[in-house]
């Protein structure tokens, strides 16, 4: 059984929040989008896909046969995909418009994990933190292939610019994972206005407490802002009693 909260903050230079969280114990459904784009642009994708995808897998649980295995979330993701475009090709202010997106969803006693762009799934287990999703980043996709070190890559010019995103391209291209929960383990899913910014270590620091995980939500994001919160930042949390 999976316990679960989330905490959304702007941080300390942006006046508003284009990320955009869901926590849905009922469908077993947790995700996390980072918005981006012009005016609103950002926080009306990133809330059109988390929408989508609810709706989607909602509706697909309800199905006495549904698809449980991990092409829910694919279709879930496909469909987000075709409403930012279609939305963004029909409003002129929203043109330009996407986001990322990483969900995970409890069913059959696992954990499917699925992510698009660079907001990232971390799992939280024995005192480490591995990160499980990898990112669709310039550094992560042709940077990091072509060699160049890890302190290069950290001031590259290139350095936050996504290969993939939900709203960009009709090709989309989706990582799927799986976890099979264990008692004590806890699932971290983020924005990168928290793990691009926050110290790995005072993340783990804060997984490892005895705190509730509403604390540490809020832990985690004050950690962020302790760096200056450049960006929107997005925390949930799960774990596994």
């Amino acid at each position: 059984m999976l316990v679960a909260c989330g905490a959304s903050d702007p941080g300390c230079v942006r006046t508003n929040n284009e990320d955009c969280f869901l926590v849905d114990p009922s469908i077993g459904l947790y995700l996390v989008a980072d918005g981006m784009g012009g005016a609103a642009a950002g926080e009306h994708a990133s809330k059109l896909a988390v929408e989508t995808v609810r709706e989607v897998v909602g509706a697909s649980l309800a199905k006495a046969n549904g698809n449980n295995g991990p092409r829910i979330l694919i279709e879930a993701f496909e469909e987000a995909n075709r409403r930012v475009m279609d939305k963004a090709a029909h409003d002129p202010s929203m043109e330009g418009m996407g986001t990322t997106l990483v969900a995970a969803l409890e069913t059959k006693g696992e954990l499917l994990i699925a992510n698009v762009g660079d907001s990232r799934l971390y799992l939280f287990q024995q005192g480490r933190l591995h990160s499980i999703t990898e990112d669709q980043t310039w550094v992560n996709e042709v940077g990091r292939r072509l060699g160049l070190d890890e302190e290069s890559l950290k001031t590259h010019p290139m350095r936050h610019v996504l290969t993939m995103a939900i709203g960009v391209s009709d090709q989309l291209r989706v990582h799927t994972y799986m976890l099979k929960p264990a008692p004590g383990m806890q699932v971290l899913m983020c924005s990168d206005g928290l793990h691009g910014v926050a110290r790995e270590e005072d993340v783990a620091q804060i997984l490892g407490s005895q705190k509730p995980i509403e604390a540490k939500c809020g832990g985690l994001i004050e950690a962020a802002r302790a760096q200056g919160g450049p960006d929107n930042i997005t925390a949930v949390i799960l774990q596994s009693s």
